[in-house]
Protein backbone atom coordinates (compact mmCIF):
# COMPACT_ATOMS: atom_id res chain seq x y z
CA UNK A 1 0.00 0.00 0.00
CA UNK A 2 1.39 3.29 -0.99
CA UNK A 3 1.61 5.60 1.55
CA UNK A 4 0.07 8.99 1.57
CA UNK A 5 2.78 11.80 1.19
CA UNK A 6 3.99 13.88 4.20
CA UNK A 7 2.33 17.23 4.79
CA UNK A 8 4.48 20.20 5.21
CA UNK A 9 4.90 22.06 8.30
CA UNK A 10 2.51 25.01 8.41
CA UNK A 11 3.75 28.03 6.78
CA UNK A 12 4.06 30.34 9.32
CA UNK A 13 4.05 33.93 7.07
CA UNK A 14 4.14 36.78 9.75
CA UNK A 15 7.50 37.72 11.84
CA UNK A 16 7.01 39.73 14.57
CA UNK A 17 10.01 41.09 16.78
CA UNK A 18 9.08 41.45 20.32
CA UNK A 19 11.02 43.92 22.03
CA UNK A 20 11.26 44.49 26.11
CA UNK A 21 13.33 47.81 26.59
CA UNK A 22 15.61 48.27 29.60
CA UNK A 23 18.55 50.48 30.36
CA UNK A 24 21.10 47.63 31.01
CA UNK A 25 19.08 44.73 29.79
CA UNK A 26 17.11 44.90 26.32
CA UNK A 27 15.41 41.68 25.96
CA UNK A 28 14.24 40.67 22.30
CA UNK A 29 12.24 37.33 20.34
CA UNK A 30 11.75 36.70 17.15
CA UNK A 31 8.41 34.46 16.38
CA UNK A 32 6.93 33.29 12.80
CA UNK A 33 3.49 33.09 13.52
CA UNK A 34 0.21 31.95 11.24
CA UNK A 35 -2.28 33.00 13.82
CA UNK A 36 -2.40 29.70 15.17
CA UNK A 37 0.95 28.22 16.10
CA UNK A 38 4.06 30.12 16.52
CA UNK A 39 7.63 29.06 16.39
CA UNK A 40 10.63 30.66 17.79
CA UNK A 41 12.66 32.39 15.33
CA UNK A 42 15.61 34.29 17.66
CA UNK A 43 15.83 35.70 20.81
CA UNK A 44 17.95 37.06 23.70
CA UNK A 45 18.98 40.15 25.24
CA UNK A 46 21.48 42.86 24.36
CA UNK A 47 23.69 43.62 27.37
CA UNK A 48 24.84 47.46 27.77
CA UNK A 49 25.05 47.57 31.69
CA UNK A 50 28.83 48.50 31.74
CA UNK A 51 29.02 51.73 29.02
CA UNK A 52 28.66 54.86 29.65
CA UNK A 53 24.68 56.20 29.03
CA UNK A 54 24.85 57.51 25.39
CA UNK A 55 26.27 54.32 24.50
CA UNK A 56 23.97 52.35 25.61
CA UNK A 57 21.30 54.10 23.53
CA UNK A 58 23.72 53.75 20.54
CA UNK A 59 24.25 49.94 21.09
CA UNK A 60 20.42 49.42 21.62
CA UNK A 61 19.87 51.10 18.55
CA UNK A 62 22.53 49.55 16.54
CA UNK A 63 21.57 45.64 17.78
CA UNK A 64 17.82 46.21 17.01
CA UNK A 65 18.76 47.74 13.76
CA UNK A 66 21.26 44.83 12.99
CA UNK A 67 18.09 42.46 13.76
CA UNK A 68 15.43 44.10 11.81
CA UNK A 69 18.20 44.11 8.81
CA UNK A 70 19.12 39.89 9.41
CA UNK A 71 15.26 38.57 10.32
CA UNK A 72 13.37 41.23 8.18
CA UNK A 73 10.35 41.30 10.72
CA UNK A 74 7.29 42.77 9.66
CA UNK A 75 5.86 44.42 12.66
CA UNK A 76 7.47 45.26 16.61
CA UNK A 77 6.01 44.82 19.54
CA UNK A 78 7.27 47.00 22.52
CA UNK A 79 5.69 46.39 26.19
CA UNK A 80 4.49 50.50 26.83
CA UNK A 81 6.30 52.69 29.73
CA UNK A 82 4.65 51.79 33.05
CA UNK A 83 4.86 54.47 35.29
CA UNK A 84 8.07 54.57 37.75
CA UNK A 85 8.60 56.06 41.17
CA UNK A 86 11.92 57.07 40.28
CA UNK A 87 11.88 59.55 37.50
CA UNK A 88 15.38 59.69 36.62
CA UNK A 89 15.08 55.61 35.75
CA UNK A 90 11.63 56.23 34.07
CA UNK A 91 13.83 58.73 31.87
CA UNK A 92 16.40 55.82 30.98
CA UNK A 93 13.87 53.57 29.85
CA UNK A 94 11.97 55.71 27.96
CA UNK A 95 15.56 56.74 26.10
CA UNK A 96 16.49 53.23 25.81
CA UNK A 97 12.91 52.15 24.42
CA UNK A 98 13.00 55.00 22.19
CA UNK A 99 16.56 53.87 20.63
CA UNK A 100 14.66 50.45 20.07
CA UNK A 101 11.29 51.78 18.85
CA UNK A 102 13.88 54.57 16.45
CA UNK A 103 16.07 51.77 15.08
CA UNK A 104 12.15 49.58 14.11
CA UNK A 105 10.77 52.67 12.74
CA UNK A 106 14.17 52.83 10.60
CA UNK A 107 13.31 49.55 8.90
CA UNK A 108 9.73 50.57 8.11
CA UNK A 109 7.95 48.07 10.80
CA UNK A 110 4.63 49.17 12.27
CA UNK A 111 4.81 49.55 16.22
CA UNK A 112 2.21 47.95 18.55
CA UNK A 113 2.19 48.41 22.16
CA UNK A 114 0.84 46.37 25.29
CA UNK A 115 1.17 46.61 28.62
CA UNK A 116 2.56 44.13 30.95
CA UNK A 117 -0.66 43.33 32.06
CA UNK A 118 -1.98 42.70 28.59
CA UNK A 119 1.13 40.59 27.90
CA UNK A 120 0.70 38.31 31.06
CA UNK A 121 -2.61 38.03 30.43
CA UNK A 122 -2.69 36.98 26.54
CA UNK A 123 0.67 34.62 27.55
CA UNK A 124 0.20 33.14 31.25
CA UNK A 125 -3.93 33.78 31.43
CA UNK A 126 -3.69 35.71 34.36
CA UNK A 127 -2.64 40.02 34.28
CA UNK A 128 -0.55 39.34 37.96
CA UNK A 129 1.83 36.43 36.68
CA UNK A 130 4.99 36.40 37.78
CA UNK A 131 8.28 36.53 36.12
CA UNK A 132 8.78 32.58 36.33
CA UNK A 133 5.37 31.87 35.35
CA UNK A 134 5.88 33.87 31.90
CA UNK A 135 9.33 32.11 31.48
CA UNK A 136 7.83 28.64 31.69
CA UNK A 137 4.56 29.34 29.18
CA UNK A 138 6.72 30.83 27.17
CA UNK A 139 8.73 27.94 27.21
CA UNK A 140 5.68 25.59 26.72
CA UNK A 141 3.97 28.12 23.73
CA UNK A 142 7.42 27.52 21.63
CA UNK A 143 8.43 24.21 22.19
CA UNK A 144 11.97 25.41 23.63
CA UNK A 145 14.01 23.23 25.40
CA UNK A 146 14.91 24.96 27.84
CA UNK A 147 13.54 27.97 29.87
CA UNK A 148 14.30 31.54 28.19
CA UNK A 149 16.07 34.44 30.30
CA UNK A 150 13.85 36.68 32.13
CA UNK A 151 14.41 39.64 29.34
CA UNK A 152 14.45 37.37 26.54
CA UNK A 153 11.22 35.43 28.37
CA UNK A 154 9.03 38.52 27.99
CA UNK A 155 10.14 39.84 24.59
CA UNK A 156 9.32 36.76 23.47
CA UNK A 157 6.14 37.23 25.48
CA UNK A 158 5.02 40.49 23.91
CA UNK A 159 5.79 39.02 20.61
CA UNK A 160 3.39 35.81 21.46
CA UNK A 161 0.82 38.53 22.79
CA UNK A 162 0.66 40.67 19.31
CA UNK A 163 0.58 37.35 17.19
CA UNK A 164 -2.81 36.13 19.79
CA UNK A 165 -4.12 39.71 19.35
CA UNK A 166 -3.83 40.70 15.86
CA UNK A 167 -6.03 40.03 12.94
CA UNK A 168 -3.87 37.30 11.14
CA UNK A 169 -5.88 35.73 8.63
CA UNK A 170 -7.15 32.82 9.22
CA UNK A 171 -7.42 33.32 13.07
CA UNK A 172 -11.07 33.21 13.83
CA UNK A 173 -11.02 35.15 17.16
CA UNK A 174 -8.76 37.02 19.87
CA UNK A 175 -8.26 34.94 22.42
CA UNK A 176 -8.17 37.08 26.20
CA UNK A 177 -6.18 34.01 27.41
CA UNK A 178 -5.26 30.55 27.05
CA UNK A 179 -8.47 29.15 28.83
CA UNK A 180 -10.73 30.87 26.41
CA UNK A 181 -9.10 30.38 23.22
CA UNK A 182 -10.95 28.60 20.41
CA UNK A 183 -9.96 27.73 16.71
Amino acid sequence: MARAPRSAPPRLAHRILGIDPGSRFTGYGIIDTDGHHSRRVASGCIRVDKAPWPDRLRLIFDEVEQLVLDHRPHELAVEQLIFARDPSAALKLGQARGAALCAALRGELSVHEYSPKSVKLAVVGTGGAQKSQVQHMVQILLSMDTPPGEDEADALAIALCHAHSMGIPGRKRMAASWRDWRP
